[in-house]
């Protein structure tokens, strides 16, 4: 397998044909995205729009469903020194309250042992101000497991933890990413669409990082998104609000993301567009949508509830993980299932 910046090169698969569309009240946009794939190289054309409605969802085979099914999850608790000393790209959201983020994160905790996952809880580790952001130290689907290596050097020593757990008590097989030297990957660069990977180019994921996950997950198309200098992941701005709908923020950050992503889809999506880039970031398991709080995002979550009506949801409160770039999907690791023996 070979990279590039813009494509990375797997086996080869069937001419196939991408749409994304964009749900909206009332009206929203489709983009055709017409794409040739020869023996190792995929080529894109763009064709013209039309309009689509809510109920023109695409439809789910069951087995992309079940790539939205979670047994169990891997989640810290968080760790007194988050206040001070955890990463923040600035400081203008003010300092966390560590009393009202513990209580956050055992109602997360406590809402995904609700929908019948067995969780995981590890207490916290207060020389890692950051390990309750355990999204970002493994990426795990179809029973294997890829130890990343964080891309800021601070974050690294959290593997310690998750890589036991997946390996001795999960089964999952392990693959270490530290083997492949100068590949830095955080998982909140990674957007598993159920059908293929999409992995943000960031301050903290480079392209040895992508290359080696997709080395990893061989049987998915795997394609690098560049993201706007002062991005810091992927999911900051966009996350898979079902299987097939993609939530994006409107910033002009995220929408030029979702641009790019649009030209290198393999399957077809529909999107949906979010006044606020943190609230785009949302949790799908287990037939759940779990999604920004009215109080946290009210113009977002009044979108979540008209576009989700018959989906059930659960609105998570997420202030004081904000203050130091924490989203929805940072605070767990979801896995499907052990491995059969």
């Amino acid at each position: 397998m070979y990279g590039t910046d813009n494509h990375i090169y797997c086996r080869p698969a069937r001419t196939n044909r991408a749409v994304i569309k964009n749900l909206s009240l009332p009206h929203s946009t489709v983009f055709y995205v017409v794409f040739i794939i020869s023996t190792h190289y995929i080529s894109f054309l763009t064709s013209s729009q039309q309009a689509a409605t809510m109920e023109e969802l695409p439809v789910i085979d069951k087995d992309v469903e079940k790539k939205f099914q979670a047994k169990f999850a891997i989640v810290r608790r968080v760790a007194s020194t988050l206040v001070e000393q955890a990463l923040r790209s600035d400081e203008s959201g003010g300092k966390p309250d560590l009393a009202l983020a513990r209580e956050q994160q055992k109602k997360y905790i406590d809402n995904l042992r609700d929908l019948g996952i067995d969780v995981h809880e590890f207490d916290s580790d207060d020389r890692l101000p950051d390990c309750c952001f355990v999204e970002d130290v493994a990426v795990c689907h179809d029973g294997i497991a890829l130890i990343n290596r964080p891309g800021h050097p601070t974050r690294q020593g959290e593997v310690d933890v998750v890589r036991r757990v997946l390996s001795f008590d999960l089964g999952q097989k392990v693959v270490e990413m530290s083997e492949q030297e100068g590949a830095t990957l955080d998982g909140g660069d990674v957007l598993f669409t159920g059908k293929e990977f999409f992995v943000g180019l960031s301050q903290r994921t480079n392209m040895k990082g992508a290359m080696f996950l997709a080395d990893t997950f061989e049987n998915y198309p795997v394609s690098p998104i560049k993201l706007s200098d002062g991005s810091l992941h992927l999911k900051s701005f966009m996350s898979m609000a079902s299987p097939g709908v993609i939530a994006v923020g409107s910033s002009k950050d995220a929408q030029k993301a979702l641009k790019e992503i649009e030209s290198k889809a393999s399957f077809k999506y529909s999107k949906v567009t979010l006044p606020d880039d943190v609230a785009a970031n949302c949790v799908y398991v287990n037939r759940t949508l779990i999604h920004c709080s009215h109080e946290d995002f009210p113009e977002s979550a009044k979108k979540f509830e008209a576009l989700f009506p018959h989906t059930h949801r659960i609105e998570m409160p997420n202030s004081e993980f904000r203050k130091v770039d924490g989203a929805l999907t940072c605070r767990s690791i979801l896995i499907q299932k052990k491995p059969k023996a």
